[in-house]
């Protein structure tokens, strides 16, 4: 059935990155062009490249150019357009933005402004699925806000319970209270966020299930009265309550069940009139074999994890999007649609797991991705909204790019996956892509025993992780530092680091700091075997010893004062590699072929193999002559960001890992601890002050605490 109604000519893409690009991809497909905005610190942004129009915004903040619904409306009649696509998080769920669009003659591509209020606020969500009979988790969801009260609720309900932000999604706004002695304090943390990420405080209090796995329903609704479900997706594996790896169908999930929770999520979207693309999300509760679903919150817009869904069954979610928006009914009928393979979509963000999960800032000096397709269903896709050379800002969100497979099986997507990931190479600032392979291959994830507390029960398995033998990494760094004089040096034989010597044996010393350890490489009795491989062309294997010791400081007891530090030998053996370039190299390391890539960045050789990704410091000692060592006391800011709060005032006592700070950063609240015992000396910031990264927050005297 079609009702004849003619596709939009132009939209505008009320957003940034990755989703803007997402979305004008489809839109171009179809013929439709396409009105970017932007901000300031999006005025070389991919998104901006790739519209057919872009229109300046305001400030790098969101609240000066992503959240201005007023200017992008009026940008929208401005340029001609006919629609505005809100993408998802800035103002994707804001009804009074729908509503002004509509108000203004323009389609908001997305439900109504009602239906928008209706789900919008989790409480008001909750009491409309009780009245339509879909299962809820026991909790509170009133209006009164204030904290005794709220604490009494939890205290009634059982620890350990949920605090979440009413307008909250994303992750944002979310605390688990283990004991009652905390409420207050994470309700206050929980309000804080809250304001700063929606502008709005209100929360609710929801039982912590046993156990539990996040299953959420893709449905989507017309204004012709048709609903449909494209069945499920397990989004369990989360880190700060936010996701990490999705993937559909749900492992574990059978046909009744499947019916069961499709059929309620339908229900919920009918219970609001709702009209284009929406997510249901359920808490399931694992409990003696058996599994039970509640409705945990309705996300009004697409989601990060639709591709996964767009995977196995085909459907362009956007086009439908667009359809839809412009009066179309449903393209396909729910005994039109099936469940084909399964899909795994990685998050790649640019953050350290190691370190709590801190959001990075920084420049992709390296982006380099595995064979795949952009915004389009096949065996391996790659959705981003950057280009190697772009900054990552403090402004908006960690993440750089979402990595999609798609296979007839579970385990050959899991395979499909780990390997892909493998062959992305990013190098400027950290991220997890060295995390999401260890995730991948832990005995939960790969035998499917999923629950949202899974990265803390692999934690063993997960963090400070090191793939890559020491050896590798020196023989990669030695090869990278080799190749890149060669290079420089041309062709002299007397300065090419080819073990030409007309009198003397080659000798090198390195020096190098692998996981804070100091080591030292010598490289000696070097000679050349002119290896060649027909496939690759000419090239001269070098081979030499390699002796790698480990530097031990050590003390002289009488005089009390440290004298020259004590090597112990850890490594000696004959070695042999063949470098291609500067970044490619072949190691033959106690009889194994390693094939290896190496880029270098502030003196840290990255090194990456099929086997993993590690990284190892090779000194250059002229460039440190000079410097002098950092201040003993001092704490500075980990990132970019905004002070939110001191937890300490000048003349405070405080203790090693004792709260000082409260830094804003990437829409997440992030808590800096005291590095040492001592007392605080002088506060360098104020409440609401912006810091940068490497900014120094606070002294704290550690000789008064010894006095």
């Amino acid at each position: 059935q079609d009702t004849g109604i003619v596709m939009f000519s132009k939209i505008l893409i009320a957003n940034r990155g990755e989703i803007a690009c997402r979305v004008a991809a489809t839109a171009k497909r179809l013929g439709v062009n396409t009105v970017a905005v932007y901000s300031d610190a999006d005025r070389e942004a991919k998104h901006v490249a790739v519209c057919d129009e872009a229109v300046y915004l305001g400030g790098s903040s969101p609240k000066d150019s992503y959240l201005k619904g007023d200017a992008i409306i009026a940008i929208a009649k401005e340029t001609g357009a006919q629609a505005i696509h809100p993408g998802y998080g800035f103002l994707s769920e804001n009804a009074d933005f729908a509503q002004a669009c509509q108000d203004a003659g323009l389609v908001f591509i997305g439900p109504s402004a009602d239906a928008i209020r209706a789900m919008g606020g989790k409480s008001e969500s909750k009491r409309l699925m009780e009245a339509a009979g879909v299962p809820l988790i026991p909790g509170y969801h009133g209006d009164n806000q204030d904290a005794e009260f709220l604490k009494q609720q939890a205290d009634s309900i059982g620890y350990p319970v949920l605090i979440k932000a009413s307008a909250g999604g994303g992750g944002k706004g979310m605390r688990i209270v283990e004991q009652s002695s905390d409420f207050i304090d994470l309700l206050d943390s929980c309000r804080r966020e809250a304001i700063t990420s929606f502008g709005n405080d209100q929360v609710l209090i929801e039982k912590y299930a046993l156990k539990p796995r996040h299953i959420e329903i893709q449905v989507f609704g017309d204004t012709h009265g048709n609903y449909v479900h494209l069945f499920e997706r397990d989004c369990s594996v989360q880190r700060r309550h936010q996701k990490v790896l999705e993937e559909a169908p749900a492992p574990g999930v059978d046909a009744t069940m499947r019916e069961a929770m499709g059929t309620a999520a339908i229900e919920a979207a009918r219970a609001v009139s709702y009209f284009g693309a929406g997510t249901v999300e359920f808490i399931v509760e694992q409990r003696e074999g058996s599994m039970n679903f509640y409705f945990m919150e309705m996300n009004t817009r697409l989601q990060v994890e639709h591709p996964v869904s767009e995977a196995i069954t085909g459907v362009d979610l956007v086009e439908w999007q667009l359809l839809v928006a412009a009066g179309k009914p449903l393209p396909k009928q729910q005994d039109e649609l099936a469940i084909n393979g399964h899909a795994i979509e990685a998050r790649i963000c640019a953050e350290n797991p190691d370190n709590g999960f801190l959001p990075a800032t920084g420049t992709l000096f390296t982006y380099q991705k595995p064979e795949h397709s952009i915004f389009n269903i096949t065996d391996v896709r790659i959705d981003d909204g950057v280009r190697e050379g772009d900054v990552i800002s403090p402004f908006y969100d960690s993440m750089i790019a979402k990595l999609i497979v798609h296979a007839p099986t579970r385990e050959q997507a899991l395979a499909k996956l780990d390997r892909a990931l493998a062959q992305t190479r990013i190098v400027g600032l950290p991220t997890n892509v060295a995390f999401l392979r260890y995730i991948l291959n832990t005995e939960s994830f790969s035998q499917a025993n999923l629950d949202t507390a899974l990265i803390e029960r692999e934690s063993d398995k997960l963090f400070n992780q090191h793939p890559l033998e020491l050896s590798t990494l020196v023989v990669t760094a030695i090869a990278q530092q080799l190749a890149s004089e060669g290079i420089a040096q041309d062709t002299d034989p007397f300065s090419k680091p080819t073990g030409f010597r007309a009198y003397s044996d080659y000798t090198r010393s390195f020096s190098l700091v692998y996981d804070e350890q100091a080591y030292q490489a010598r490289i000696s009795n070097w000679h050349n075997a002119n290896y060649s491989d027909s496939k690759k062309g000419a090239e001269n294997t070098s081979s030499f010893t390699l002796v790698i010791e480990k530097e031990i400081a050590s003390n002289d007891t009488q005089d009390n004062v440290n004298v020259a530090a004590q090597t112990e030998s850890v490594y000696e053996s004959e070695v042999s590699y063949a470098s291609s370039d500067a970044h490619n190299h072949t190691l033959w390391l106690e009889g194994a072929r390693i094939s290896a890539q190496s880029w270098v960045h502030n003196e840290t050789v990255y090194v990456f193999t099929d086997s993993g990704r590690d990284e190892i410091t090779l000194i250059d000692i002229m460039a440190h002559v000079g410097e002098e060592s950092a201040a003993v006391g001092s704490l500075k800011s980990p990132m970019p960001g905004q002070v939110v709060a001191f937890k300490v005032a000048v003349g405070d006592s405080v203790k090693k890992g004792e709260p000082l700070a409260v830094i804003e950063a990437m829409k997440i609240e992030h808590t800096i601890t005291a590095p040492t015992d001592g007392v605080v000396a002088e506060l360098l910031f104020a409440a609401g002050d912006s810091v940068a990264d490497g900014d120094e927050l606070l002294r704290i005297d550690t000789e008064a605490s010894e006095a």
